[in-house]
């Protein structure tokens, strides 16, 4: 049966201020800023700091919530909005229904511009048909990049027995807000139309962008690569990484891992270490060095914010020569000592979600070692490793280096130390759960209580490995199907 869906039309009346009625509001984007003609018109569509910079509650914030890897103070936990102890608590509900879903308020007014641009653009006046399909082809891998998003937090984790019937998220491909006849669609669905669109950008976008907040062949090809991985399809996903990965050392725009070794050596580009931390790529909203893809978030809760920490086995993962560790406080954000010593991420005002070098050879190390390959995996995890510690201190450890299932594992604990409270445990997290090498995973959020005892929350599976729509659509849609 067709589920009403009014995605595109109950964002924008609910971002507008509700003193006239809801119909007016859906002119707001035609007849606005969006109207274009001309290539270059559609070009500025594509460029807009809309893609790149969620400064404004979007991004990753809602992941970075939902994370094991973190956990709360509750001095300070106590005062947070109540979105945040929704999430942090795995809540059914999350959302009031006057609430606009952060994790929907950019990524549905991004998907709405990508397919404005994917219909009309061809059609665009001036320009070379090359140079529209180039715009074509970038909304397209943008759009894909959208998706993955959001079937991440809307349907289950992907498993090939159950896929064909889960349900995904709808597929939209009309930029027109009047439309009112979406449905969910499954979440294979939904992997194949990501997988389509990123074959056709791929097949057509320059190997290279001119700047890295666009798209680019390489970056296209990074993304097909994990969702590939995400389907536990590995051989496939490998080639991909490799061609983000050689690209990205041989760009003319230079893609590099910062070294901490020097950068936080007397003389280093991140010294001094004032109270907000390292002076690094975190504090440094235009700092794309170690990013293929530009896509930055304000990170308002890595550094303690609402009293986010990270859990005492979180900060146990990390060597005593880990140069990660100076990124780390046992103050609270006031500055006054937290007496347990528990940890909390400072210096960190923005967090990259779109394609980073670092997470590239993580992926990549994690194909290899399920691949057998284990020599590889132990290169490419020693590649990142020597960047962010004493080089005598980054080769796995032998043990490990020879164990298939110990690497693995070796290679998640590793994307914990490298992304802690920046929304990727999420991710990996839903991945965890149906993946045959981790059975029976759980996942556990504490908030540390003043009087000195400590409430558990454990994330209820499968459920809670999604999201629910949001009551405020549901309030217009009484017949859709939300998920448990």
């Amino acid at each position: 049966m067709k589920k009403q869906f009014f995605l595109y039309s109950l964002l924008i009346c609910t971002v507008a201020v509700l003193t006239v009625s809801c119909n007016k509001f859906l002119d707001v984007i035609p007849k606005g800023k969006q109207v274009a003609s001309t290539i270059t018109d559609y070009e500025l569509l594509m460029n807009s700091p809309d893609f790149y910079n969620y400064l404004q509650g979007g991004g990753w914030q809602v992941p970075l919530l939902m994370g094991d890897e973190i956990a709360a103070e509750e001095n300070y936990y106590a005062n947070a909005y109540p979105y945040v102890q929704r999430l942090f608590r795995w809540d059914d509900v999350i959302y009031e229904e006057s609430d606009v879903a952060s994790d929907l308020r950019s990524f549905l007014s991004n998907l709405y511009t990508c397919n404005k641009v994917i219909n009309e653009v061809m059609n665009a006046d001036g320009g070379t048909s090359l140079e529209k399909q180039y715009i074509q082809a970038e909304a397209k891998a943008t759009r894909a990049w959208i998706y993955f998003q959001l079937i991440n937090f809307y349907a289950k984790p992907y498993q090939a027995s159950t896929a064909t019937t889960d349900p995904g998220f709808p597929i939209i491909t009309t930029a027109d807000v009047m439309q009112n006849s979406f449905s969910r669609s499954t979440v294979q669905a939904v992997y194949d139309f990501m997988i389509a669109d990123l074959n056709a950008a791929i097949a057509v976008l320059p190997l290279r962008s001119k700047v890295k907040s666009r798209m680019s062949g390489a970056a296209a090809a990074a993304i097909l690569g994990k969702i590939y991985l995400f389907m536990g399809k590995s051989v496939d996903a490998l080639p991909l990484f490799n061609t983000a990965i050689d690209d990205a050392n041989a760009s003319p725009i230079q893609t590099r891992l910062y070294d901490y070794n020097k950068e936080l050596a007397p003389g280093g580009s991140f010294l001094p270490i004032g109270m907000s931390g390292p002076n690094s790529d975190y504090v440094n909203l235009n700092d794309y060095t170690e990013s293929v893809l530009a896509k930055t978030f304000s990170n308002q809760f890595a550094s303690g914010g609402m009293g986010i920490i990270i859990k005492p086995e979180t900060a146990a993962l990390f060597g005593p020569t880990d140069l990660r560790l100076l990124f780390y406080s046992a103050d609270y954000p006031d500055w006054s000592p937290n007496p347990s010593g528990r940890l909390r991420r400072y210096g960190v005002m923005y967090s990259r979600f779109g394609v980073t070098l670092a997470e590239l050879y993580l992926l990549r190390a994690e194909c290899k070692a399920r691949m057998d390959d284990l020599t590889g995996a132990c290169g490419d995890m020693e590649m990142l490793r020597k960047h962010r510690m004493p080089e005598a201190d980054a080769p796995v450890p032998s043990a490990t280096a020879t164990d298939k299932f110990a690497l693995i594992k070796f290679i998640f604990d590793e994307r914990i130390r490298e992304f802690a409270a920046e929304g990727y445990r999420w991710f990996d997290m839903r991945r965890l759960s149906v993946d045959p090498l981790f059975p029976k995973q759980t996942f556990t959020h504490s908030v540390y209580l003043q009087n000195g005892s400590t409430q558990t929350y454990t994330l209820r599976q499968p459920d809670r490995l999604t999201l629910r729509i949001p009551s405020n659509i549901m309030v217009v849609n009484p017949g859709l199907e939300n998920n448990p």
